[in-house]
């Protein structure tokens, strides 16, 4: 069966048709934007169109974006660029920043998935040294929203710099790096409409940086390398339409509705926080993430188990780890995720597959999620 409804938007977001056309454009154009000669021009001017606007979608000067080669990218040089040997992060950062500074201090979470602030606070008065701090806006499993504002306040106290992945949270509700304050900031373009393989990171005017790389002096000597012109001018026509993205959270309240009154026992993580409109994890007790995953796509709906960085490997979310959730509860939640694409009917159809599980695994002995 076709895919009918695509739900993973967290994982990845089909591509804008405004997007495809532009990189078409740029494609065709040809041209190295370093060079000075009119095909070179024209070249430069996708770049810099894109810069203007994806430094539209988070508040940001121009000069402070930095295109990379997507969000994992703009993480490590964040973390590198940074020049703290000190590091702290969430409990529930993306493994780009975790596997990145593996002797990070860890900040632990709520049940709900929100930072401790108490902890971070009494952390950073641990010692002197300048540190930096690491925390996301939004999970790309739960969808949570990070106290980014208190987290800034706090870092400051302590003389520390923040750097927060927005990869999740950009173009699903408002982000604006003067307004939080922070350091760093992480895009990724496939998250919000525009290509894989492109991202940016906004370095506050100001903020110290160090590039990881030398080369041609690209991106005002920030990230050396010949820029991907048509993957940057979708990424800046994404960011546009991705300015302008309505919110989900109607749709996605009406869908929690309906798979609780479904299964009864089914958990929203996270539900007592606040939250992106976009994004769901939700367990169906005693059957498996994997078996709804295949169930679901069998029946035309695309969603996935936890985060889609890990070559394809169902495992144990670290998120709900951090959480507190029991093993054998977090191998039964699967995340659902909407975006610029998504329709009242992709509701409507995973609603109905759901059900479809739910009632056949109640009268079957389809596999069971493992006990704990």
């Amino acid at each position: 069966m076709s895919v009918s409804a695509y739900l993973d938007h967290n994982a990845t977001s089909p591509l804008r048709p405004e997007a495809f056309e532009s990189m078409v454009e740029a494609l065709r154009a040809g041209g190295n934007p370093s060079s000075v000669h009119a095909a070179g021009r024209k070249a430069r001017g996708f770049v810099e169109a894109a810069r203007r606007q994806v430094a539209g979608l988070v508040g940001a000067l121009p000069g402070e974006v930095v295109f990379t080669s997507g969000g994992t990218e703009a993480n490590s040089l964040a973390l590198s660029g940074a020049g703290r040997r000190r590091v702290l992060i969430s409990a529930v950062e993306h493994d780009s920043v975790s596997r990145t500074v593996p002797d990070a201090e860890i900040i632990p979470v709520d049940g709900n998935g929100v930072v401790d602030l108490a902890v971070l606070e009494q952390v950073l008065t641990t010692t002197r040294e300048p540190a930096l701090v690491s925390v996301m806006s939004a999970n790309n499993e739960t969808g949570v929203l990070q106290p980014i504002g208190e987290v800034v306040r706090l870092a400051r106290a302590a003389g520390a710099l923040v750097h927060c992945d927005a990869v999740q949270a950009a173009g699903k509700v408002p982000v604006d790096i003067h307004g939080l304050g922070v350091d760093y900031l992480s895009l990724s373009a496939h998250k919000l409409g525009g290509p894989a393989g492109v991202g940016a990171l906004i370095v506050r005017s100001g903020a110290p940086f160090e590039t990881d790389r030398r080369g041609g002096g690209q991106e005002s000597n920030r990230r050396a390398g010949t820029e991907n012109v048509a993957g940057i001018a979708g990424f800046g026509v994404a960011a546009r339409g991705a300015s302008q993205s309505a919110d989900f959270g109607s749709l996605r309240d009406r869908l929690e509705i309906a798979l609780v009154q479904i299964v009864p026992k089914a958990r929203i993580f996270g539900s007592a926080a606040r939250r992106v409109g976009n994004t769901t994890c939700v367990s169906m007790p005693g059957v498996s993430a994997e078996t709804q995953v295949m169930a679901l796509d069998l029946a035309g709906v695309c969603v996935s188990a936890g985060a889609a960085c890990s070559s394809g490997k169902v495992q144990r979310s670290a998120v709900l780890a951090a959480m507190g959730v029991a093993p054998n509860e977090a191998t039964t939640a699967i995340r659902i995720s909407l975006g610029w694409n998504t329709v009242p009917a992709d509701i409507d159809r995973l609603i109905a597959a759901w059900r479809d599980l739910y009632i056949r695994v109640t009268q079957s002995d389809i596999p069971r999620a493992a006990a704990a």
